[in-house]
């Protein structure tokens, strides 16, 4: 195992390229700080690991993406954004979206390790939430990081139904009146490709997050 200093440095000098084995497993170990996170997320490289075990950083290939031109909103569902069923807030209650992410009844890699740490990310401006609401409850959201003109998507939660398929078209919409250039999603799930999401090699998606990274945007 790594300690964060090393880990860190190791970031700074090698790209996931040549980190990564054939799983997109890039290293064990290191922290969760904020420093720690921002040059992982800089170089294409997040943290997702199971309670009890350490921290394992990973770097997949191939890389999934939302294209924010490519979004697909079937016509129901685009029904019942106009209807007005759900209203939707930014940054409102990041605590309570990224725990309901990790209530899941068939386990969750949100770990309270996790949480405490995208919290502190919260409080710097870093990590962000999209809260949907109905009939003044909480009824779904999601969150993720924003660095220059890049999003990375980290995970999201319904408890009504379409109650997420909002907030992800909700997020869209802003990502893209903002000038953010990439959306990355780092794996497809049969919900997200549903909505458009598809896989691009890893040496592509490197690429694109080096000129996101450039943009001089803000989410908040």
């Amino acid at each position: 195992m790594f300690p964060g200093g090393y880990l860190r440095k190791l970031f700074q000098l090698l790209s996931p390229a040549d980190l990564a084995d054939e799983h997109g497993l890039v290293a064990v170990g290191g922290d969760l700080s904020p420093r720690t996170l921002l040059q992982a997320y800089q170089r294409g490289i997040f943290p997702w690991f199971s309670e009890g075990d350490p921290i394992f950083w990973w770097s997949p290939n191939p890389r999934a993406i939302f294209e924010l031109d490519g979004l697909h909103v079937a016509r129901r569902l685009q029904r019942t954004i106009r209807s007005g069923k759900f209203t939707l807030s930014v940054n409102r209650d990041f605590a309570r979206v990224i725990r309901g992410c990790a209530d899941r009844a068939e386990g969750t890699w949100i770990t309270a390790e996790m949480i405490a740490a995208y919290e502190r990310m919260h409080r710097l401006g870093h990590a962000h939430s999209v809260e949907v609401w109905h009939a003044g409850q909480l009824a779904g959201g999601l969150y993720g990081v924003a660095l220059g003109g890049f999003f990375a998507g980290e995970s999201m939660f319904t408890r009504i139904r379409d109650a997420s398929k909002v907030a992800l078209v909700g997020l869209v919409e802003r990502l893209r009146q903002r000038g953010f250039q990439l959306f990355d999603t780092q794996f497809v799930t049969e919900h997200t490709t549903g909505m458009g999401a598809k896989e691009i090699p890893r040496a592509e998606y490197l690429k694109r997050l080096k000129r996101a990274l450039k943009v001089e945007t803000s989410f908040a």
